[in-house]
């Protein structure tokens, strides 16, 4: 006689029992991790924009945040004003730091006008505009991080990164790419033109801060390319901003 755990019927019955408690227990731990998971994007988010007005603990070489502990008291302290870009309407918004950028860019190819966060921070008496971007690398998705003052020269950048090829595109978040930036202008001739990541820049020491070219990384052509058309296109939808200042 066979047992009735030989059976089909139980194994089914098994399978269906494990597979109710496994993805209740996996629920339970993503609704518990929620709210740290959410903690650690604002904190991410804040560490990113005080770097790219220049609020860090770099050392010489290295990239080194506002430590985890001080960032909410640094962000307080350097970030001076909150604002949301809808159109021509801009809005004062303390929570503006958590909008998601994606979404956004997907909200704009339906249609919908996109909502654009911008930092205002004050750093040694000069005022600092900080602005996310989005953009694709040459695997997947890469951001950043752009401070400008208010002619558009850049002050400081952040860049990272979703997938990109390490020891080539995954160095756009290294010193020595990203510290290019500074003092680049995003203007030529009074029109906005952005910068290129280009292989024929002859300028390695990169002296020439009005040119808007940056040097590329060896090797990784197709992500300088994304950043490139990210700063371009990014910041272009910024312009408006910029000129109502003046």
């Amino acid at each position: 006689m066979s047992k009735k755990t030989d059976s089909n019927g139980y194994t089914l019955l098994f399978a269906i029992a494990m597979v109710l408690i496994v993805g209740a227990l996996l629920a339970f731990t993503a609704s518990s991790l929620r709210p740290m998971i959410e903690a650690n994007k604002r904190v991410e988010k804040q560490q990113n924009i005080l770097y790219a007005m220049g609020v860090n603990e770099n050392d010489k070489t290295s990239v080194a945040f506002v430590s985890k502990d001080k960032v909410a008291g640094e962000f307080s302290k350097y970030i001076k004003k909150q604002l949301i870009i809808e159109g021509t309407k801009v809005t004062p918004d303390d929570k503006a730091y958590l909008i998601d950028i994606k979404k956004q860019q997907t909200a704009a190819k339906a249609g919908k006008i996109r909502k654009l966060p911008l930092f205002i921070g004050e750093k040694d008496g000069k005022t600092i505009y900080i602005a996310p971007i989005r953009g694709k690398g040459l695997w997947d998705a890469i951001w950043g991080y752009i401070g400008m003052d208010k002619d558009m020269t850049i002050v400081g950048v952040f860049f990272d990164h979703k997938g990109e090829t390490p020891g080539l595109g995954a160095n756009i978040n290294q010193r020595y790419f990203m510290d290019d930036f500074i003092g680049e202008s995003l203007i030529s001739k009074n029109v906005y033109v952005g910068l290129n990541i280009t292989k024929s820049n002859n300028d390695p020491k990169n002296d020439d801060k009005k040119d808007n070219q940056i040097d590329a990384i060896a090797g990784a052509t197709i992500t300088g390319d994304g950043v490139s058309a990210m700063i371009k296109s990014e910041l272009a939808l910024y312009v408006p901003y910029f000129q109502n200042l003046k």
